[in-house]
């Protein structure tokens, strides 16, 4: 049967018209993004950056911020799982409790990324964390401690939000390395939540506790913003934060340059929050039928206040 030529002529009209419609937000993938909050600048830049490479990639991101609580996720998830999503970002508040809405993710077919923390899960049940190895953190500033003090050192420890796997990995690499040297010892830990004033509060309270800081030698803080609160109570304390007690903590924002560039911290280890990128690559991958590894890291490196003016000014 031939065709006419009229409709013949329409043909590339039809064609282009089609992958205009295919290409429109109508067609596009749509990913759910369940965020822990906004509980300090790493987060922010987290969620900023995820958008930011979504849009350019064309993708219709759903947003949800679980403002710190667990069944807020586990909700957003659930909603993003009706709404048939082609992949989820999930940044867990804690590890444990997501084995039911995980498995619910799996029957609907809709693979699910785990970015910079874990969960105490079935593997099988999530395709990949995109996240540093936070026990490696942990490790790192610990070694640098040590031969910053060859290894005498009375350490107060403001760690993250409880059961969360930054938190508890953080530690455990940070305990591994201080428990070979006799003379390091953490004297004080108490979590401040990942946040600014929970950490300038709980300094506060070692500060007390340990004779106006005359005691203390060292601040480990799990995340930089309880540093910068820290840094403010050891101020209001008349001490000299990174002099009186060196200040160590983990995730290079940019408060945290300006700090080590005035004189008032010592160290950060960078937690890399550009993690969109691997994370929609691994969903492409697992979509063309090819195997993902389980985890994807994104380590950064230890800085100095030698550089961080500079990177102050390059990362603000």
């Amino acid at each position: 049967m031939k065709l006419s030529k009229t409709f013949t002529s329409m043909l590339p009209a039809l064609a282009a018209s089609t992958a205009v419609l295919l290409s429109s937000p109508a067609f596009a993938e749509t990913y759910g993004f369940s965020q822990i909050g906004s509980e300090s600048g790493w987060r922010t830049s987290e969620t900023n950056s995820i958008k930011a490479e979504a849009e350019a990639r064309g993708i219709d991101l759903k947003f949800s911020d679980a403002q710190q609580r667990q069944e807020n996720q586990i909700k957003a998830v659930r909603s993003f799982i009706a709404q048939g999503v082609d992949g989820i970002l999930l940044a867990p508040v804690v590890e444990t409790g997501w084995d039911q809405v995980l498995r619910e993710a799996q029957r609907a077919e809709i693979p699910v990324v785990l970015i910079d923390r874990g969960v105490d899960a079935d593997p099988s049940l999530y395709l990949t964390k995109v996240a540093s190895d936070f026990t490696e953190e942990g490790a790192l500033a610990a070694s640098w401690l040590a031969a910053e003090t060859n290894g005498v050192c009375d350490i107060v420890e403001l760690q993250g939000t409880v059961g969360s796997s930054a938190a508890i990995d953080r530690k455990t690499g940070f305990d591994s390395v201080i428990s070979n040297f006799p003379n390091m010892n953490i004297i004080r830990s108490q979590s401040g939540d990942f946040t600014r004033a929970g950490g300038k509060e709980v300094m506060e309270s070692f500060l007390k506790a340990e004779g106006g800081g005359d005691n203390i030698c060292a601040l480990f803080a799990h995340n930089d913003d309880m540093a910068l609160g820290a840094i403010q109570a050891i101020k209001e304390a008349q001490l000299q934060p990174a002099e009186d007690i060196l200040v160590l903590s983990i995730d290079a924002v940019p408060d945290i340059f300006r700090a080590m560039a005035d004189g008032e911290a010592n160290a950060t280890i960078e937690l890399n929050p550009h993690l969109g990128g691997p994370a929609f690559d691994a969903i492409a991958a697992h979509e063309q039928g090819e195997e993902v590894d389980k985890w994807i890291k994104a380590n950064g490196p230890l800085y100095l206040p030698d550089t961080a003016e500079e990177e102050y000014q390059a990362r603000r």
